[in-house]
């Protein structure tokens, strides 16, 4: 390719207007339309004014979409592997005060709802624990239409502009040119393009966190991401943004965990919403909004049309409005959970779309997404796409038509008195907000803070939830090969936190550590912790819905098990056993229990917390079995509560523990040590161990 001395040919990253980090010591072709147009800007989208809304005449953005939205056929390209159930919401309080969306207007009413969680990096055949974040998508088959919320199990992303939303998956997937790794970000692409995106600093927060290995999608938080509107009868805009909270409390596994049971089980998180809804357990969360008004966007410290950006609850509290509530398993995962197809673009009158570029972009390439996955413009056709309440139109044929307009006129307006008419007091109204601007490709200078969040956040976290954002940071960045990508990603942290770069700095053997990358914006010192923002900090108080793990045997105490069974069922937990053979066991007393896994199939990081109650008889052989040992050593390293019957004491010496028994271990001697354990592990984990 010829140059010109006109057009500079090194690769540049832009975070903001006027700021350009460019790749030192390359020099390549540049990047041009698929028409062989050369691109001028590829981080920014056309829009009118930084923060106006994007143009539909925005042919690069529009193209470059269109081509990454088409890379799979048919599984999807993000998302791919995904877990539904269906579900209704209930309204809880009415909200005709700040939107007309009938689906707020009656209190108590409840709505048909289907949900769909997801990893986002892994294709369909990967497994659940990855480190990575979660979708939480949910359909609610509204009374005038479909609404979906199409979220995550984190607040924030990893780019402002959805120019860029194509790079950062292809350098997150596995690397072209070996196919590997699989469902993980520790290698040299992933860190390399974030580490040339300062605005990816606050997600790189959140996904090193113990956010992205959550324990179960039933204790994992959702959320709307962007800032969207709510719109009243009188045409009033309030903001507002979209919360999904856990009525189980939050919950996450160790890294250590998370990696042995990606082993054990790849299904873990499928398998636990499938156990939970079939045996009566409905998961439930609570819908709630973060209201506010113009004047609190003026004067908030960030951008609210930025999605790197969060509204700490502290100063907009989450008010709830409903709950959602899932209680019926699909009846064919194909036929449901993979062809569901979410929009953004999906909303009802009431509900109202915002500036927010990324948001912007996502409603042009979700539905030119789901038409090339479903193959055709009738995929609303399929029964869990379908609307539940009327739908009338003169949108005819096409591929997998299913109904199509009756009777003579097929258009409209016409004159036969034939077919549905616009409804101008009903039908659906975009806010009328005011744009003004010059047209052209930036990036606003509000959105120029990358760092001050991911600092917010990262002091929010107590001791040992920043212990795993360290370890994490080190354990990805030590799979990547480039000492170069390693000391930037280090440069960077020092904006977030001189100790946590120092700490990541000494696992990676970094020394002396790299200057500072100079930040776009100044970053702040003043912004206080948010206990919101910590998992720990926020612990559920209760063990419901948990599992207990009971290493059991033939000849196991009836009296000890039927206690530990009772003291579960009153805390609204779920007790599974495991024992030396599969089928069941036989107690004491010759009752019967069935096993859940075999000893060398049911490692105790499939458990909540664990009780070891074998008979004494049966540890003499569990002793010299290495499943057994590892049971016992497991759950005690891995901070779980642990209960053990006075037989089991020589088992937990065999494994290495029985000197270092502390308060997160108990002896089942009695009813009040087992009422007394069981209530223990409301606590979920016993930190003071780690």
């Amino acid at each position: 390719m010829a140059k010109s001395s006109s057009c500079p040919h090194s690769p540049t990253v832009t975070g903001e207007a006027g700021e350009t980090h460019q790749q030192a010591g390359e020099t390549h072709g540049r990047i041009t339309t698929p028409q062989g147009a050369p691109v001028a800007d590829n981080q920014n989208s056309l829009k009118v004014d930084a923060r106006g809304p994007m143009l539909l005449e925005d042919h690069i953005f529009r193209e470059k979409l269109f081509h990454f939205d088409h890379e799979r056929i048919p599984e999807r390209v993000v998302h791919a592997r995904g877990y539904g159930a269906h579900g209704y919401f209930e309204t809880l309080e009415t909200l005709e005060d700040i939107t007309c969306a009938d689906i707020f207007q009656r209190k108590g009413e409840r709505t048909p709802a289907f949900v769909r969680f997801s990893t986002v990096a892994g294709n369909k055949g990967s497994m659940d624990l990855a480190r990575d974040v979660r979708g939480f998508a949910v359909k609610l088959y509204t009374q005038q239409g479909n609404w979906d919320i199409v979220g995550n199990n984190i607040p924030v992303f990893f780019i402002q502009d959805p120019m860029k939303f194509p790079d950062l998956v292809h350098a997150a997937k596995d690397e072209p040119d070996r196919a590997f790794p699989q469902a993980q970000t520790a290698h040299d692409n992933f860190w390399d393009f974030i580490s040339l995106m300062p605005d990816s600093m606050h997600m790189v927060m959140w996904i090193m966190s113990d956010r992205a290995i959550p324990r179960s999608f039933r204790f994992m938080e959702g959320f709307g991401v962007h800032t969207f509107r709510m719109v009243n009868a009188e045409g009033k805009s309030t903001f507002v943004k979209f919360h999904w909270k856990p009525k189980l409390g939050l919950q996450s596994v160790l890294w250590p965990e998370a990696v042995k049971i990606n082993g054990a089980d790849p299904d873990f998180h499928r398998r636990d919403l499938w156990d939970a809804i079939q045996r009566g357990d409905f998961p439930e969360w609570e819908l709630g909004l973060q209201i506010f008004d113009e004047e609190f966007a003026e004067k908030f410290e960030f951008d609210v049309l930025d999605s790197t950006k969060l509204i700490p609850e502290e100063q907009v509290p989450v008010r709830v409005v409903g709950r959602l509530v899932l209680d019926r398993v699909v009846d064919n995962f194909f036929a449901e959970t993979e062809q569901v197809a979410f929009c953004t673009q999906n909303i009802v009158k009431g509900i109202d779309h915002t500036d927010d570029p990324l948001l912007q972009g996502r409603n042009f390439t979700y539905l030119d997404t789901q038409l090339k996955r479903l193959g055709s413009p009738n995929f609303t056709h399929l029964p869990i796409n379908a609307p539940k309440c009327p739908v009338m139109n003169f949108m005819q044929d096409g591929h997998m038509a299913t109904r199509n307009p009756v009777g003579r006129a097929n258009y409209e307006p016409n004159s036969w008195g034939e077919g549905p008419r616009e409804c101008p007091h009903v039908g659906f109204k975009s806010y009328p907000a005011s744009v003004a601007g010059m047209k052209e490709r930036m990036r606003s200078p509000s959105f120029a803070d990358h760092y001050s969040q991911a600092r917010q956040f990262y002091i929010s976290q107590t001791k040992h939830e920043q212990a795993h954002i360290r370890d994490a940071l080190g354990f990805e960045l030590s799979k990547v090969e480039t000492v170069a990508i390693r000391e930037r990603m280090v440069a960077h942290l020092r904006n977030i936190d001189e100790d946590l770069a120092q700490s990541v700095a000494q696992i990676l053997g970094i020394d002396p550590l790299p200057e500072a990358i100079p930040p776009a914006s100044p970053v702040r010192q003043d912004l206080p912790p948010s206990d919101a923002l910590s998992i720990l900090k926020r612990n559920p108080g209760t063990f419901a819905g948990r599992k207990l793990g009971i290493l059991a045997s033939d000849g196991s105490s009836a009296d000890l098990i039927q206690a530990l069974e009772q003291a579960a069922q009153n805390e609204g937990a779920v007790c599974q056993f495991v024992a030396p053979h599969a089928g069941e066991i036989k107690l004491s007393d010759g009752s019967t229990r069935k096993v859940k896994e075999k000893i060398d199939g049911g490692p105790s990081v499939l458990f909540d917390a664990v009780a070891v109650v074998p008979s004494a008889e049966a540890v003499t052989s569990l002793k010299s079995m290495p499943a057994a040992l590892q049971f016992v050593a497991d759950a005690f390293y891995h901070q779980k509560y642990l209960g053990y019957g006075t037989d089991a004491k020589p088992l937990l010496d065999a494994a290495g523990i029985g000197s270092m028994l502390d308060d997160g271990c108990a002896a089942l001697t009695d009813q009040r040590m087992i009422d007394s354990f069981v209530m223990a592990c409301r606590a979920l984990r016993y930190w003071p161990r780690a």
